[in-house]
Order: structure tokens, then C-alpha cells, then sequence
């Protein structure tokens, strides 16, 4: 670990972390952190050595041009701090690569560092293909091996088994840390899982908002998902075939989703859509609860 500035005492710090690579279809994790870190003006305080946890040549560092010299740019993981934030509490954003060895090291310094600032949470994110249209909300689960948040946050724990990518790991070493954990993962369409990812990034920030109790600024992210969708609304007008297979998912997910349109799902959107303004449900009108304003992608 290679601390750049002096780390002050922090208050109640959460940690929330996304990696490129396996765990990132669509860059839908890494740009829902990305965004925090412009949102909050987060800080650069820390990096992991590269030499210790990459390949490059499969991670290249990259030459380019900083004040008329030339300058090479290492790949690595970054540790952003973020004070004064909407959460009350300090929060560390992990913004970095999947490491190519070394992957128990890796968790373990990245940990250590969160516990010995006071960490008492651990969110990572993750994005994923699936068989999802683009044209609806984009799905978000959410999983806890930690007891208490389960409860709390009324999530299960997950029941993948297969292979696992860094998240897994350092959850898994959250685990044995005592130091509670919880991953988000959106669903991003297969046939439009290309970056960027918008609409997932925003599905992501929102979930978040549920999860720690905030509102997070998102207009940026609302432009470029309703941009992304229409783009993607083109290109399926654009081909029979695709078109007709986004119906067929369009249908068979309202259909799933069908009981979910009535009780806590509308109340829970409501409330988040009079949070987003300020708690004045009459500035512009919502339409139905369920469906705010019928515009805002999510």
C-alpha cells in the first residue's frame, strides 16, 4: 500500500468498492464509483503498488503526454477519500483493477487499510450479463453474509457457486475480518452489455441511496442512461430479430414482476421519488407512484 496523503481521524468510514475486469460488464460498477468520487469530490489518498499485483502484459501501463512531457501511467487500484458526504459518515471509495496474482495479498493489505481507519462497512459492486431488456429497469441484487444486515436491510445471501472474481475474495475475507460486507450487483442486458453502461451505473447509485439511507446527486447519470437507452432503442428498431427478442424479455420480466406492482415496491419508489426533491410531492407532479414523472430511467 502506498499512502500519498495523511489520512485524518474519520468518522464511522463505510468503504465502497468496484474493479474493472470479470466483475464489471459494461463498466457499470466502476463508473457508479466514478461517479461518487466527482459527486462527493473524493481525494486521492492511497494506491496499491502495481508491480506487486499485475500483469502488464495483460494490464499495459499506458505513455502519454502530462505539461509537455512524456509520462507513463501505471495500472492500479486507488484509494479515494470522501468527507462531508450526504451519509453523515466519512466513506472510502476503491476505484481499481482485478489484480493478476496475488489475489489473497491483495484483499488483505486493501482491508487492513480499511480497518485501520475505522471501517465498519464494506459495499462492493459488481455488474454482470443477463438476459434482461434494456427497456426496463435494470435489476439490482443485493447479498450479506453478515447476519445483522440481512435483518436490517432485508437481503438473503447469495446462493451462486461457481467462479469468483476479487469481490469474492475480499468479501470472503470481510468475513473472517468481522467486518460487515454487502454486494450490489446490477444486471446489464447481454445483447447491449458493451461500455458504457449507463442505465446499470444509475441502477447501482440508486440502489445505494436504499441501502445507506442518502440521497446522491444523479442528474449527470439520468442524462446518459436515457441517451443509452435510446440509443439501444434504435439499434433493436434497426434489426427484426432483435427487436422481437427484446420483446420476448420485455414480456416475460413484466410478467415475473407482475405481483411486485402493488405494496412495498410502489411505496418504497414513491418515497425515494419525494426524497430525490427535496420531500415536496408537488413541484412537478408524479404521475403514478410507481412510475415517477414516466421519464427518469433507472
Amino acid at each position: 500500500m502506498i499512502e500519498l496523503e495523511e489520512i485524518p481521524e474519520l468518522h464511522d468510514p463505510v468503504v465502497i468498492a468496484a474493479f474493472e475486469g470479470w466483475n464489471d460488464a459494461g463498466e457499470g460498477a466502476t463508473s457508479a464509483v466514478s461517479h461518487l468520487v466527482q459527486a462527493w469530490d473524493a481525494e486521492l489518498v492511497a494506491a496499491m503498488d502495481p508491480e506487486d499485483f499485475y500483469d502488464f502484459q495483460v494490464n499495459r501501463p499506458k505513455i502519454g503526454t502530462t505539461d509537455g512531457k512524456r509520462t507513463i501511467s501505471w495500472p492500479t487500484t486507488r484509494i479515494l477519500l470522501a468527507r462531508d458526504t450526504p451519509l453523515g459518515r466519512d466513506v472510502i471509495l476503491v476505484l481499481g483493477i482485478e489484480p493478476s496474482i496475488r489475489w489473497r495479498t491483495y484483499s488483505s493489505e486493501l482491508l487492513a487499510f480499511a480497518v485501520h481507519h475505522g471501517a465498519t462497512l464494506l459495499v462492493t459492486l459488481g455488474a454482470l450479463l443477463a438476459d434482461v431488456p434494456h427497456s426496463r429497469p435494470i435489476p439490482v441484487s443485493v447479498s450479506s453474509e453478515d447476519a445483522s444486515l440481512r435483518h436490517a436491510q432485508d437481503l438473503e445471501r447469495s446462493t451462486y457457486e461457481g467462479p469468483t472474481g476479487i469481490i469474492g475474495v475480499i468479501a470472503d475475507q470481510a468475513q473472517q475480518l468481522d467486518l460487515p460486507a454487502m454486494s450490489a450487483w446490477a444486471a446489464v442486458p447481454h445483447y447491449a452489455g458493451g461500455p458504457p453502461s449507463p442505465k446499470a451505473a444509475l441502477a447501482l447509485v440508486s440502489r445505494l441511496e436504499e441501502l445507506l439511507g442518502c440521497v446522491i446527486d444523479d442528474e449527470e447519470l439520468v442524462e446518459a442512461a436515457r441517451a443509452w437507452e435510446y440509443g439501444v432503442d434504435e439499434l433493436a428498431a434497426s434489426d427484426d430479430e432483435v427487436a422481437e427478442y427484446v420483446q420476448s424479455l420485455e414480456q416475460a420480466q413484466d410478467t415475473a414482476e407482475l405481483p411486485e406492482a402493488s405494496g412495498d415496491a410502489i411505496a418504497r419508489e414513491f418515497e425515494r421519488y419525494l426524497r430525490r426533491r427535496g420531500g415536496d410531492s408537488g413541484d412537478s407532479g408524479p404521475g403514478t407512484p410507481g412510475s415517477p414523472g414516466g421519464s427518469e430511467p433507472r
